[in-house]
């Protein structure tokens, strides 16, 4: 049986927060900026799931991708969140076959796509706009697990790489709701003027 545990310990309350294994860092640390960003990143694609109702056929695919995603995400927080010394091998991590399985859900989707000749913008149905916001925050984790890799030598090269796949996979993701649902891409359209007052 599971054991009930308080959500609040006060023992964050000097702007401390725990790393697994015990050490304490300040909040405002580039680590905890990283999986804070993760998690936030996690957030916006459970977001984006729930709004995949109206979806047809390619919502049940397009979950199922999104679930494994968050998984995949709380992985990565895991890594984050340990320093080196209290690392072991049964650990979840993310795996280079994480990011070749995004290769493969992106060129799946890819194949029901129109070919792009024209940047987007963000927005389109509601799910899609949500998969764009998470395509963001992804870009935004991405650049922070650089700069952590580069201060501390965290997270992995298939961290990195899975990063990176996924705000790809999200950006086609966004497109493939989109088509699903006969919302066209909104197109950049450089020479656009301002409409009439």
């Amino acid at each position: 049986m599971p054991k009930h545990t308080r959500i609040y310990t006060r023992t964050g309350d000097d702007g401390t927060t725990g790393l697994i294994g015990g050490s304490r860092v300040k909040k405002s640390a580039l680590r905890i900026e990283a999986y804070g960003t993760v998690d936030e990143l996690s957030s916006a694609i459970g977001m984006a799931r729930s709004e995949l109702g109206g979806v047809g056929e390619r919502a049940g695919r397009l979950a199922a991708w999104l679930a494994w995603t968050q998984d995949a995400l709380f992985n990565l927080g895991t890594e984050l969140a340990t320093p080196q010394a209290e690392r072991s091998a049964s650990f979840p991590r993310i795996e280079a076959s994480d990011a070749e399985a995004l290769e493969r859900a992106i060129d799946a989707a890819d194949r029901d796509l129109p070919a792009l000749a024209n940047f987007i913008h963000p927005g389109g149905s509601v799910p899609g706009a949500r998969l764009h916001v998470a395509r963001t925050i992804c870009r935004r984790a991405e650049r922070l697990a650089v700069a952590l890799r580069e201060r501390e030598g965290v997270p992995s090269d298939a961290a990195l790489r899975f990063l990176n796949r996924l705000s790809d996979a999200l950006f086609v993701w966004s497109r493939w709701v989109n088509d699903a649902l006969g919302v066209p891409d909104h197109r950049w359209n450089p020479s656009n003027g301002p409409p009439e007052a």
